[in-house]
């Protein structure tokens, strides 16, 4: 990101990087599958048989509870039978009618599927069981604009296990922050147009990332879902939360839309035209055979596209659920966004769960708010990646004034390192192994690399001066700066500066000579 910040800094005037949406589920575990719900009915006395009855009266109380605030306040409790409306438009349309400024906006009621219980009879045991069924119910959408998050909602469900979801806005948090630390700035929808004094405004970006999560979301459900204590008193059953969606954004604030016009066409241009599949599965950090194709035990869905949406002109790389996007939002601000739908797609260096003071290893992500921190680590670094290969296509830096260095000795750490020749075969393969997009999120190991650039072999001694020869390349590239090596792992990942200088040498070598001609 910051090749791209120094290659347009006379048109930048800042940079926010923090979380956009964030939706969270709130799960009551003991009482999530059928063997907790089996146990919360013992422990009630309410057999089988009357289910029903109970489970019928129970909604009835839970939403009663929940809309007694609404009522209190004076606030409208509106149901919509459309499932097409927008209920954030809904929400906004009623706060601005009534001028509401603090506090609850409205209750807006509707009937959506959800995953609850039935009693079946099972005909080959001719006994009734408690099942899992996806059913309808009455789902309880609370608005606020909440003193510490801004514009947000809680949604409820009326039915067992009585599952919540809160959504919020980093960028609507980060509001609030700013006026009341009497930051200036200019807003137009969810994103900053200019920000008075930019370092204090990400500072407080950083101090989201502090919050304790479970403390605060709990502190949200004791109001909607104020119930609780009472229902599962000889139960005891208190909310998990986890993060169902996370969008973590970079926002680059040019001075002028004419500045950021003019630059757009080539970024989505180059986006489209160099970022195909199996680039996107390399970004990604998914394994792409040598061969060429993708690894024959993917069987997601890997896509690139282009639309027109309000904001602007928004780029899309997605594998399964996992995305990074770019669009130009409100005419001068570059948004790039990293949104994590699916956890254990990605991996963080991290102890076993509930074991602190383990040994740590690369682990799946965890859904769980824990990893909150991580989530916003391994966002901010796909983010950065994407901003490094923009700022590569756009780069004025010769092909000459970025190879001339490497092609001189260095010395490191006391001893003289040999140059590189990036246009031998040997150090040219070695370049563009480091350089596979599926290094770019875990880091590349010495096996990696033996793998790309030597034939299989079975034999021990092989093997091992395989290994002691792909040990002196790291070196060799460590000592140009090329790569750096991850702390307390045996993973190194590329610099900046190897970034640009492989990506611009593997461009050059692709290039045809009427091409260069051209250029030059």
């Amino acid at each position: 990101m910051n090749s791209f910040i120094r290659r347009h800094a006379v048109s930048v005037i800042g940079v926010l990087s923090g979380f956009d949406r964030l939706f969270f589920r709130g799960t009551l575990r003991r009482v999530a599958n059928v063997k907790g719900m089996m146990g919360y009915l013992w422990g009630v006395q309410v057999p089988l048989k009357d289910f029903a009855r109970h489970v019928c009266e129970t909604s009835d109380r839970v939403k009663q509870a929940s809309l007694r605030l609404a009522e209190r306040l004076g606030r409208p409790v509106q149901y919509l039978s459309r499932p097409g409306v927008s209920k954030e438009d809904v929400a906004r349309q009623i706060a601005e009618r009534d001028g509401i400024k603090d506090g609850l906006i409205a209750v807006l009621t509707s009937v959506e599927l959800c995953q609850s219980y039935e009693v079946y009879r099972n005909r080959q045991t001719r006994h009734i069981e408690l099942q899992s069924r996806t059913r309808k119910c009455l789902h309880l959408y609370h608005y606020f604009q909440h003193r510490q998050f801004g514009f947000m909602h809680v949604r409820l469900q009326t039915w067992f296990p009585f599952n919540m979801w809160v959504c919020m806005n980093g960028r609507e948090w980060l509001a609030c922050q700013m006026k009341q630390a009497g930051i200036g700035f200019l807003r137009r929808d969810n994103c900053f147009i200019n920000v008075a004094d930019v370092g204090r405004a990400q500072r407080l970006l950083d101090r989201q990332l502090k919050t304790d999560w479970p403390k605060a979301l709990n502190r949200v459900a004791e109001q909607i879902h104020p119930l609780r204590s009472e229902l599962f008193r000889a139960w005891p059953s208190d909310y998990y939360w986890s993060a169902d969606q996370t969008e973590w954004a970079t926002d680059v604030m040019f001075r002028s839309a004419r500045a950021l016009e003019g630059l757009y066409p080539q970024l989505v241009q180059h986006g489209m035209s160099a970022l195909g599949s199996r680039e996107v599965l390399r970004f990604l950090g998914r394994k792409v055979p040598v061969s060429g194709g993708v690894h024959g035990c993917f069987e997601g869905e890997v896509l690139s596209d282009l639309r027109q949406r309000p904001e602007g002109i928004r780029i899309k790389h997605r594998v399964n659920r996992n995305s990074v996007k770019m669009y130009d939002k409100q005419g001068s601000v570059l948004r790039v966004e990293t949104t994590i739908n699916d956890a254990r797609d990605l991996k963080v260096y991290r102890s076993k769960e509930g074991d602190s003071g383990g040994q740590r290893s690369w682990r799946r992500l965890r859904k769980g708010v824990a990893d909150m921190e991580r989530r916003a680590e391994i966002s901010q670094a796909a983010n950065d990646r994407y901003l490094e290969a923009m700022a590569a296509v756009s780069d004025r830096t010769t092909l000459g004034e970025l190879i001339d260095p490497l092609c001189r000795p260095v010395t490191w750490k006391g001893k003289r390192v040999r140059a590189l020749n990036p246009f031998a075969p040997e150090d040219r393969s070695l370049l563009k192994a480091v350089g596979r997009g599926e290094f770019l999120l875990n880091g590349v190991r010495n096996r990696d690399l033996q793998r790309l650039l030597y034939a299989p072999t079975r034999d021990p001694r092989k093997v091992r001066r395989r290994s002691g020869a792909v040990t002196r390349k790291l070196r060799l590239l460590r000592a140009h700066g090329l790569v750096h090596k991850v702390p307390h792992t045996h993973r190194y990942q590329l610099s900046p500066k190897g970034r640009l200088a492989i990506a611009a040498l593997l461009a050059a070598g692709q290039a045809d000579p009427d091409q260069l001609t051209k250029v030059a």
